[in-house]
């Protein structure tokens, strides 16, 4: 299984969110740090903030915060928010799935994957919070 483009980049933008000294950031800090597309990233943001998870703000001085302490997000509500389908298989159109036992297997594997993602949160992740600065601190800088 390979979480979306989508869920990577929210999870990036929570991370550093989580890690930077003043906990704000802006499309154009972290698009150009991890050297991700500004568009994709703006909407990836955009979502984040229709979810509750950061709080944005704009115009000048603008930019975005966590909405809630790290502690408080756990990485099993980011992957469910931002994943659009948790289905390892497209069982529907099979002519085996009336008798077929993969797709409650599957369903069972996505809940167990789950299930260890809401043990851990957003600052489980950040734990090395030192290490992970001196590295987007390190991060060259992209010139576009």
């Amino acid at each position: 299984m390979q979480l979306t483009r989508h869920t990577d980049y929210a999870l990036r933008v929570l991370l550093h969110l989580a890690v930077v000294p003043n906990g704000r950031a802006t499309i154009g800090e972290i698009a150009d740090a991890y050297d991700l597309s500004r568009n994709h990233l703006m909407k990836v943001v955009h979502h984040l903030g229709r979810g509750g998870f950061i709080e944005t703000q704009r115009g000048r001085g603008g930019g975005f915060t966590l909405a809630r302490v790290p502690e408080l997000i756990t990485l099993g509500d980011v992957v469910r928010y931002t994943e659009p389908d948790m289905n390892m298989a497209d069982c529907g159109g099979c002519v085996l799935r009336t008798a077929c036992g993969l797709t409650s297997i599957l369903r069972a594997a996505v809940g167990a994957f789950l299930q260890v993602l809401d043990q851990h949160s957003l600052a489980d992740a950040a734990q090395d919070r030192a290490g992970l600065l001196a590295l987007i601190a390190a991060l060259p800088v992209q010139v576009h």
